[in-house]
């Protein structure tokens, strides 16, 4: 399946500022799962970039903004090829050991009623976790402006895919099973409608190597997942983190589009 992405980010600041600094985990890499076709990010104001790769292997690109700057809009562009593979993810930069991702953060700790999700250790229980997050709480996929810690998010009603990707990763590692948050984007929803913001899953270490599981859908994720970036948790794949030096408030508008050009392949 080939599928195209255009996301756009606008901010609109209420005082001019004096600059910007952003960190943008915006580029997908090649996997044994996805190719990317062509992808693009455009500034609609003079800026200077700066490209890395962070401590998990994610590609990244520095913005720095000198001001006055009244409004921001980062456009990303692309089309990445999705095939069907049922054997863990390949051909990732790894960094770090599996043992790294059982490593307990703030956002990702675990409270009883995490905990009472499930039981076992191996793809199967992985498989049910996704599914057990998925039949508990109904998903809102609308943007979520702030990132909470799994533990607060799960006394919600309604969660955001983030949300259930941190109580997904929480729960695993709970079982002492390796889990990672995933930042990037899908087609598929609950009611098969393009999402209006980045998605959110996860991967666990089983059998031997990489899965990902996708709690939105209550399985493992499929031809539909374009993968970006992994970290311990949301704050570590934040798909822009940074700052502003200036007065005054801002607005921010966030537009996914995600569609499939030609049929699948």
């Amino acid at each position: 399946m080939r599928l195209s992405v255009h996301h756009e980010t606008r901010y609109r600041f209420t005082e001019p500022q004096a600059r910007i600094v952003q960190l943008l985990r915006l580029f997908p890499g090649d996997t044994s799962h996805q190719t990317v076709v062509n992808w693009r990010i455009d500034v609609d104001c003079d800026a200077r970039l700066r490209d890395s790769i962070d401590g998990y292997g994610n590609v990244t690109r520095m913005l720095y903004a000198e001001g006055p700057v009244e409004t921001l809009l980062l456009t990303v562009s692309g089309e990445a090829l999705l095939t069907e593979d049922h054997g863990p993810i390949g051909g990732t930069d790894e960094p770090f050991p599996p043992e790294l991702f059982r490593r307990v953060t703030a956002l990702t700790r675990a409270d009883d009623a995490i905990d009472a999700l499930g039981q076992g250790a191996d793809l199967s229980a992985m498989t049910a976790l996704a599914a057990a997050i998925h039949a508990r709480w109904p998903l809102d996929r609308r943007p979520a402006p702030a990132i909470r810690p799994a533990a607060e998010a799960a006394m919600a009603d309604r969660l955001s895919p983030r949300d259930m990707a941190q109580i997904f990763v929480a729960a695993a590692r709970a079982r002492g099973v390796p889990a990672r948050y995933v930042s990037g984007y899908s087609l598929s929803g609950d009611d098969e409608r393009r999402a209006a913001a980045p998605h959110a899953w996860a991967e666990a270490h089983v059998a031997g190597g990489w899965y990902a599981f996708d709690p939105a859908i209550g399985g493992r994720s499929g031809l539909d997942h374009v993968r970006v970036a992994v970290a311990l948790d949301a704050a570590g794949a934040a798909p822009i983190a940074g700052v502003r030096m200036g007065p005054g408030d801002e607005a921010l508008d966030v537009d996914v589009d995600v569609r499939v050009e030609g049929g699948a392949d």
